[in-house]
């Protein structure tokens, strides 16, 4: 558990707009239907849906807390891990693929320091992800940095994409 996650603990330290939010759809019929609301509030505050944070939310609204994460698990669009400032897809299309997409997502684990897919740099500057395919077959690989596209990427390319984001080498 982050220093983050610990926390939001306790009803008290959910962030006071939520808060009041969640006070304010109590009452109201239906007020479980304001859950997706209220986890789009958590997760545009935080960047990701922290584990403390379902339980309070849970306790405020009460809601199960099995429905509260069967709801944040089921919308693709929620995540459980802090994000970084930058996010890096590589397209792993079939064309890609093909291409070195592969060896694209293996140099920039290497260069991020990312172990897994999903997941961000320890400085959280990059989060590193992979998509089914972007739909741009005749410029593969691709690389998508936040909303730039990146066409017949190279791995050797890599250090110098990511330098405009602000990526600094390791000093070998």
């Amino acid at each position: 558990m982050t220093a983050q996650e610990e926390k939001v603990t306790t009803l008290a330290e959910l962030p006071e707009p939520i808060a009041r939010f969640i006070d304010e759809t109590r009452d109201r019929p239906n007020a479980d239907s304001y859950l997706v609301a209220v986890l789009q509030m958590i997760q545009k505050h935080f960047g990701y849906l922290p584990a403390g944070a379902l339980n309070t939310v849970s306790q405020k609204m009460q809601i199960p807390a099995a429905k509260v994460t069967g709801v944040a698990t089921f919308y693709h669009f929620f995540t459980f891990v802090p994000k970084g400032k930058h996010t890096v897809s590589v397209c792993m299309g079939t064309a890609c693929y093909v291409k070195g997409a592969g060896i694209l997502v293996d140099r920039l684990k290497d260069l991020l320091g990312i172990r897994q897919i999903g997941h961000a740099s320890k400085d959280g500057q990059f989060t590193l992800e992979v998509a089914r395919c972007v739909g741009a077959c005749a410029l593969a690989p691709v690389l998508i940095v936040d909303d730039k596209v990146y066409a017949n990427v190279r791995p050797d390319e890599l250090p110098k994409i990511l330098s405009k984001y602000g990526f600094k080498p390791k000093a070998e």
